[in-house]
């Protein structure tokens, strides 16, 4: 198992994000997940709902990305599982994404992906308590990509992915286990390239560029407060503690940004 601090004890039962701190760790769900997750004050300096810019209102088109197809909550997520949660919270804009992994099997049918997703965000609101799924978005492996946390795709939604960089960021998760040597499915690839390249493109930020982030959380690789320099298109061990998203996937990473440069018409 891949999405833990390096040199923790493995904990096959305890679930979500890649890496909550051992002393956090209290709670399991029935998907049979196998990663462990983290969370902090969502939205402590995100902006109420009212003030929340829409991204796509704010910036010029010049290296917009499409959109990519998008399934959205609805599909995995119907009423008699639905809790009660917060408004969303925003920040100003989205300048970075970490790409994760759910740390959960890969030999799954993509017509079951809805299920696996409730997993996870059973696992996260019930087993952890928390209001939503930490994830902006989760994509399978035959490259169909979900909405994750609610609050709209198109908008800056704070979420709670990344202990101590949520703010101003998208977390993407990869659904599997990309440890070493395991392959990462091309579609699932190219959907992670296009969903970056798109949502980047909403504030004019080059995949292959870095980015200033300022942690708000002494758990993450930085203290509180430290402006960090961390790639716009990063993996989650660039901003926390862990092997997350999996060694296969994290040497994607240089790929997937010239990818999606490209699809911002780059070069």
């Amino acid at each position: 198992m891949v999405c833990r601090p390096p040199a923790r004890t493995r904990h096959t039962v305890l679930v979500l994000l890649c890496c909550l701190p051992v002393a956090a760790l209290v709670g399991g769900f029935a998907a049979g997940a196998r990663g462990t997750g983290h969370v902090e004050t969502v939205g402590r300096h995100g902006l109420p709902p009212a003030e929340a810019p829409r991204a796509a209102a704010t910036m010029p088109a010049l290296h917009r990305a499409p959109r990519p197809r998008i399934v959205r909550r609805e599909a995995w997520l119907d009423a008699s599982h639905r809790h009660r949660q917060p408004p969303p919270r925003y920040d100003d804009k989205v300048v970075a994404v970490f790409l994760h992994h759910t740390d959960t099997p890969n030999d799954y049918s993509c017509a079951d992906t809805p299920r696996i997703i409730r997993g996870l965000y059973e696992g996260q609101t019930d087993g952890r308590h928390w209001d939503d799924i930490g994830y902006n978005f989760l994509v399978d492996r035959c490259g169909t990509v979900y909405e994750g946390r609610a609050g709209g795709v198109d908008r800056p939604v704070t979420g709670a992915h990344t202990q101590g960089f949520n703010h101003r960021t998208a977390g993407i998760a990869a659904i599997g286990t990309f440890d070493a040597g395991t392959p990462v499915p091309r579609a699932m690839t190219d959907a992670i390239a296009a969903l970056a390249a798109w949502k980047l493109g909403l504030a004019g930020v080059d995949p292959r560029s870095s980015v200033v982030l300022v942690s708000s959380n002494g758990h993450s690789r930085y203290p509180a407060g430290t402006a960090a320099l961390l790639p716009a298109l990063a993996g989650h061990r660039d901003g926390f503690p862990t092997d997350c998203p999996g060694a296969a996937l994290a040497a994607r990473l240089p790929a997937l940004r010239e990818t999606a440069a490209r699809l911002q018409g780059r070069f």
